[in-house]
């Protein structure tokens, strides 16, 4: 009888689906960074953490990760899929109307931290090869991480995300001559290293070229073919197909996988199926880099912190330090202001996925030691660790130079003898479209947000926002609430706003307060704070809807309004019944 084998790294599938099950929702609940949760978790259960007694405690080994060898292979398909997603929102066009950024600023990011680092390393006793590899592998940031911190920040699209985005596409392309020039390196031979690099590089984008023309001849045509079926598992199917069958032929023509994932995704977006094909690969991608944060944190040993804090953190904090000063000084020549510039230092001051790739490259061909190797790759495993909370306080930093540079307006009597205006509190969406209304209608308005950053964009575009807390009266007295018709609440954080309403409503006893709540149970809140009428988006979106439905079915005006509102005044107040049992 024939031996049944299970499929392959079942366990430690099964075991990382339960934790991205649990782990994600509770991240969520709590606001923790994914980024950071997946990292912490992976310290924990890999080789290092709880891994080091599994083999003593039976019933642990079904609970941690042992290996690397089933989460990294995962780990770079997810890699790959953050790619092609990267791509998918670019074209070629779009490519190339930032190659300034690019290939200016990304080649001089590169060479001008390489160049810094390596020095250092020489200073330190390495070798000039050893110093050299060392300096371009640390001069690269990690795309994965930078990405989602951006794309959780929702900054993507602002100036510091496009800079960031064009910096780190460079160093994507520059991970294929790395990895030849450490080749090279490896192993000499009577051709000289810059004769060999220059053939290999033309090479690699000649086999660049090649793809992307045959890319672009058959991938429209056999979506358009494949598509007509309407098949949802044939259009997955193809588009699994596209993106990993590319990211094979650059791997055969001697380039990154990664790079590969990167033109399927181009070419992608130049087809009418983008947006269909993202809806596809997002749930993939989502979760495979999850694993990938996961790998790393499970290649992060807490025993060598602990053996020397000292050396490794000083590493850690060299490194940002270095790299955040060079990145922030070409973003600044750049064009980027100079708060922009510092919090794109930060966040970029990491070390990146593909130094890993590097240093297994130089330890295997003798150019680095073992020893020298693994604390590399600590150091850079431990700088993507703490790159969220860097980024963040790259971010507060870079709050706290705008603001020095240029203060925002104090709230005074700006606009003398305003009377019978609206005031906003809080900027955001909401408020902003009621500004743009206020200014059609001609309606004098002010509007406050804590938000500096934001406030300071649209002041100097002439708009009269503040910053300010709109739970504070005396705040509030200044911007003439006093001759005031009504105040608008549109923050959609619950305490701010409540602590709004109670403000004003102590003040102003009767001043119109109208809000905006996140649902019924928050629309009670605010109405027992005070508030006059409080419209709740989630309960208010299905009034309208329904209302459209029964208008269609049928239903007189009359009867259509007394409806809806009666069932508005029932769905909150019937969580005045619940709060009272």
């Amino acid at each position: 009888m024939e031996e049944a084998h299970a499929i392959p790294h079942l366990r430690e599938t099964l075991l990382f689906l339960g934790l991205a099950g649990v782990l994600v929702p509770l991240l969520q609940r709590y606001r923790v960074s994914s980024v950071l949760g997946f990292l912490a978790v992976g310290i924990l259960v890999g080789p290092f953490g709880l891994g080091r007694v599994a083999a003593d405690v039976p019933l642990l080994g079904w609970l941690v990760f042992p290996t690397l060898e089933a989460v990294s292979v995962l780990a770079e398909v997810g890699v790959m899929f953050l790619m092609f997603m990267i791509g998918l929102e670019l074209s070629a066009e779009r490519l190339w109307a930032m190659r300034g950024w690019v290939f200016a600023a990304g080649s001089a990011q590169v060479l001008a931290s390489a160049a810094a680092i390596g020095l250092v390393a020489t200073a330190l006793g390495s070798t000039p090869a050893a110093a050299l590899v060392v300096g371009l592998a640390l001069s690269f940031s990690s795309t994965a991480v930078v990405m989602q911190l951006l794309s959780s920040r929702r900054e993507l699209g602002t100036p510091i995300g496009q800079a960031s985005f064009s910096i780190l596409l460079f160093q994507d392309l520059a991970v294929v001559p790395v990895l030849i020039l450490v080749g090279l390196l490896g192993r000499p031979d009577e051709t000289s290293v810059a004769v060999s690099m220059a053939i290999a590089i033309g090479k690699a984008a000649a086999a660049i070229v090649l793809i992307y023309l045959l890319g672009r001849v058959a991938i429209r045509p056999l979506f358009r073919r494949m598509a007509a079926s309407r098949q949802a598992d044939t259009f997955m199917a193809l588009t699994l197909l596209s993106t990993l069958g590319i990211a094979s032929l650059t791997w055969l023509a001697g380039l990154s996988m990664a790079l590969g994932a990167l033109l399927a995704g181009l070419l992608l977006a130049e087809t009418e199926f983008r947006h269909e094909v993202e809806i596809t690969i997002d749930p993939f991608r989502g979760l495979l880099m999850g694993l990938f944060f996961l790998s790393v944190g499970m290649s992060i040993d807490p025993l060598e912190i602990v053996r020397a804090p000292v050396l490794l953190l000083g590493a850690v904090a060299g490194l940002f330090a270095l790299k955040a000063i060079v990145v922030a000084s070409v973003t600044r020549i750049g064009g980027l202001p100079p708060a922009r510039a510092i919090e794109a230092g930060l966040l970029l001051g990491q070390g990146g996925e593909f130094a890993f790739i590097v240093f297994g490259a130089a330890m295997s061909l003798g150019l680095l030691d073992e020893r020298a190797g693994r604390f590399l790759l600590l150091v850079v495993g431990l700088s993507m660790f703490a790159a969220p909370l860097v980024a963040e306080a790259g971010r507060r930093l870079g709050i706290r130079v705008q603001r020095a540079a240029s203060p925002p307006p104090a709230v005074e009597p700006v606009l003398p003898g305003l009377s019978g205006h609206v005031v906003v509190a809080g900027y955001g969406r909401v408020g902003q479209l009621l500004g743009q209304l206020f200014d059609s209608q001609g309606i004098g308005y002010l509007a406050i947000d804590p938000d500096a950053r934001l406030v300071a964009g649209f002041h100097e575009q002439g708009r009269p926002v503040f910053v300010g807390d709109a739970s504070r009266g005396e705040l509030l007295r200044r911007l003439g609430l006093d001759d005031a018709c009504a105040i608008v609440l549109t923050m959609d954080r619950g305490p701010a706003t409540s602590r709004a309403v109670q403000a004003v409503r102590r003040e102003w006893p009767r001043l119109a307060i109208l809000a905006r709540a996140r649902d019924e149970r928050h629309a009670l809140a605010l109405r027992e704070a005070g508030a006059d009428a409080v419209i709740p988006e989630a309960l208010e979106a299905a009034l309208q809807l329904a209302a459209l439905a029964l208008a269609r079915a049928g239903l007189p005006g009359s009867a259509l309004v007394e409806l809806i509102d009666r069932e508005r005044e029932q769905r909150i107040a019937s969580f005045h019944g619940e709060r009272t049992a």
